[in-house]
């Protein structure tokens, strides 16, 4: 999905302009995948910190490249087969964010009433980029009940929030200082080291741990007064959970969707997901998710796959939980 996130800039950015930013087990993998990208531009970072610090990070390299550099932020967990709407709408809000202190996202129209997705509250017109109009965020709002995500769809200003953001680099420093200045006071840290000569990754190893954990989302952009949003031109679907196989894969008659040695009886809307040589089989169930490794086995409701972080925490709590995360 990275290569494809890469592919998907094609004639719009070039590789010599593109960063991966990563953890520093995957660098040689993504080498592998992404050989276009030079190999100094695949950062592994030491340890997870979550969204805001590889966003100040990207920041922080593209403002020591260009001081006038345009950012753009953008997951590698998400299918979009619309390539040109992409770029349309990609094209459009670079143009927008360098033209102004806006720090510019793009906005999917909901299809269906989800309660795993943050959203974001279009509110008044600002502008049009190349026949696009952009529009003032009034408020982020969190992931609602599907009550409330049924009345955001009725409402028709309310867009998810998928976590793409183009903005000047100097200029979301500028918000990381103002709204997460412990990051930004580790960004601080982190391009005096590079300046005095240290390499990138002794410095990330340097700093990264005193960094806190937290998403770009809750460090920045809710709290930011300066932000617009353009309706995205193309196609989206988050696949960073068990669910979304079901969009994307063949499912049986009875719409269980299955992958190595599995036997059902009476099952419906299951996702299955296990290897060859170990028989997973279900009786009289349905919308679970059940998906086993040699390491663990996780089942759960469908209903509740975008819930796996609570359970996550439960696992890190259990002595050596390091054989399983």
């Amino acid at each position: 999905m990275i290569a494809q996130t890469v592919a998907r800039l094609a004639g719009l950015v070039p590789p010599e302009q593109i960063f991966i930013l990563t953890n520093v087990e995957h660098v040689t993998a993504i080498q592998a995948v992404c050989p276009e990208i030079p190999a100094s531009q695949i950062v592994g970072e030491p340890m997870g910190r979550d969204t805001a610090a590889a966003a100040a990070l990207g920041a922080l390299l593209v403002r020591r490249r260009d001081p006038e550099g345009v950012l753009a932020v953008l997951a590698a967990d998400a299918a979009i087969h619309d390539t040109n709407g992409f770029q349309k709408s990609l094209k459009a809000a670079y143009a927008t964010a360098a033209k102004n202190d806006f720090i510019v996202t793009i906005g999917v129209k909901p299809t269906y009433p989800a309660t795993g997705y943050g959203y974001l509250h279009r509110g008044e017109k600002l502008g049009e980029q190349d026949g696009q109009p952009w529009f003032r965020v009034a408020k982020f709002v969190e992931k609602p009940d599907h009550a409330t995500a049924e009345r955001y769809i009725v409402d028709g200003n309310y867009f998810w929030n998928v976590g793409m953001f183009m903005v000047k680099a100097a200029n979301f420093e500028a918000a990381f200082r103002k709204y997460a200045p412990a990051i930004a006071t580790g960004m601080t840290d982190l391009d005096k080291r590079l300046q005095a000569g240290e390499n990138l990754t002794a410095a990330l190893a340097a700093v990264y741990p005193t960094l806190v954990k937290i998403s770009v989302d809750y460090a920045v952009m809710e709290k930011a007064d300066n932000v617009a949003v353009f309706e995205a031109a193309f196609d989206w679907d988050d696949v960073g959970e068990w669910p979304a196989i079901v969009r994307h894969a063949v499912a049986d008659a009875a719409g269980n969707v299955t992958r190595g040695d599995v036997a059902l009886s009476e099952a419906k809307g299951n996702v299955v997901i296990t290897e060859q040589g170990h028989l997973i089989a279900l009786l009289g169930v349905e919308d679970l998710v059940v998906v086993h490794t040699p390491e663990a086995t996780l089942v759960c409701p469908k209903s509740r796959a975008q819930e796996l972080k609570k359970l996550l925490q439960v696992v890190a709590a259990k002595p050596g939980s390091d054989r399983w995360l």
